[in-house]
């Protein structure tokens, strides 16, 4: 049993590595043992390439052959999950649990957020013949579309930017604006590519959710986080424009290479409860320009707590790699009033010893990051910056529509966090 992995670079898909499973993996599914190398050839063209070339941060290209305890961490970002799981195990007709992992894995990781994709999953029949759907169709999300986007493995495929147990499908525009399931368009019709979020299920609860984060991406936008393009929300779907492909003036489409915070740490586990400052030792250690990312991921946390995001787990924050071998976060994704939803949704990753009856003292937390590197008088000066906003957050969440009633069950919240805040000097 072997999977080939590929990775877009240099305008095509190009065979990158391989890993082999031990014979257990078809009971243990991503726990078990196996091992991991880079394809020789591919090695000795894209050595001296930097890490934009390689398939995780924590596998820089080289000749070296990596036993592993469990699956490499970065397999567990396109292992369809969520949502997509459910899909695939339905399409394959196989029951859920660790000895479909391989399988899913195999058949479900054809087209991945990101620039991986596991090469016995690729289906060789792109369709360019197909006339595509209009924009009604799409929001209204009428049966033809589902089915056509199904076949074409338009629900979540298994990655960073697209797990998750709301249905979300992958989905590209023509240059006519007609829509297509992503993959199944040739990268010369393409236009624009986009993340279409539906509501969990027409419960009061899962549609406030969906409704209030596109005014909550423009509330983060304004409090000065990194964010990318606006997210549209029309009829109780959300439309968000993919961080993770560029189209260049002469229609090639770039696939930047994107690694959650879970994957970057090294944590071979799904719903892991690893602490924040786990992940800021990874970003420390891994990304071109810490200082300013741990800052960026800090301020995420803050508006996190302010504004009721419990859903933080590490696959909900994630780095990019770029062909200049910068790495660094990626836009803000993911971040919606999660307090709201019915499960009761726990805050997962914490600070191991910066919180005080389950709040994070800020001060601390700037002295655990200055640890790591980062620029202390900068972080002051970020948060304390942060603190007018979050003083301000309730006139900048109406000015953004975000719903009244949410406004006011967080307004102890808002006041909490902005005393803490205040107590940086």
């Amino acid at each position: 049993m072997l999977c080939n992995i590929e990775i877009f670079l240099d305008n095509k898909w190009q065979l990158a590595g391989y890993f082999e499973p031990d014979d257990t993996v078809n009971k243990t599914g991503y726990r078990s043992a196996g091992h991991f190398n880079y394809d020789v050839q591919y090695v000795a063209q894209q050595l001296q390439t930097g890490i934009s070339a390689a398939l995780s941060c924590n596998f820089p290209t080289s000749f070296e052959l990596w036993n592993t305890a469990s699956w490499p961490a970065f397999l567990l970002d396109i292992l369809p999950s969520g949502a997509g799981r459910r899909h695939w195990l339905n399409q394959l007709n196989i029951n859920d649990g660790a000895s479909a992992d391989w399988q899913l894995l195999l058949q479900g990781a054809s087209n991945p957020v990101g620039n991986l994709r596991i090469q016995q999953s690729v289906q060789t029949d792109t369709n360019t013949q197909h006339q595509g759907f209009d924009y009604k169709e799409v929001i209204t999300r009428r049966d033809d579309f589902i089915e056509y986007a199904f076949q074409h493995g338009a629900p979540v495929s298994g990655s960073s930017g697209a797990q998750g147990d709301a249905p979300k499908f992958l989905l590209t525009q023509d240059k006519q604006g007609k829509w297509h399931a992503d993959g199944a368009l040739a990268d010369e019709y393409c236009s624009k590519h986009w993340l279409v979020k539906f509501p969990k299920s027409n419960r009061d609860l899962d549609l406030s959710v969906l409704r209030n984060e596109a005014a909550y991406y423009e509330v983060a936008r304004e409090c000065g986080l990194y964010t990318g393009e606006a997210i549209k929300l029309d009829n109780n779907a959300l439309f968000i424009p993919r961080f993770d492909r560029q189209i260049t003036a002469n229609n090639q489409v770039i696939r930047l290479g994107i690694e959650s915070l879970s994957s970057l740490a090294g944590i071979t586990e799904f719903g892991a409860a690893t602490s924040k400052n786990t992940y800021c030792k990874a970003i420390a250690k891994h990304c071109t320009n810490p200082s300013d990312d741990l800052i960026e991921f800090v301020k995420r946390d803050i508006l996190d707590i302010a504004l009721g995001n419990t859903d933080n787990h590490g696959r909900n924050t994630a780095i990019q790699r770029l062909s200049n071998n910068d790495v660094k976060l990626t836009p803000l994704y993911d971040f919606a009033p999660m307090i709201l939803d019915p499960q009761g949704i726990a805050r997962l990753s914490r600070w191991e010893n910066e919180e005080s009856q389950g709040r994070p003292e800020w001060g601390k937390v700037l002295q655990f990051i200055s640890t790591l590197g980062c620029d202390m008088q900068k972080a002051k000066q970020a948060l304390q910056q942060l603190h007018i906003k979050i003083s301000q957050l309730p006139k900048i969440m109406k000015k953004h529509a975000v719903d009244n009633d949410l406004i006011t069950q967080l307004q102890p919240r808002l006041e909490n966090v902005a005393k803490e805040l205040g107590k940086i000097k």
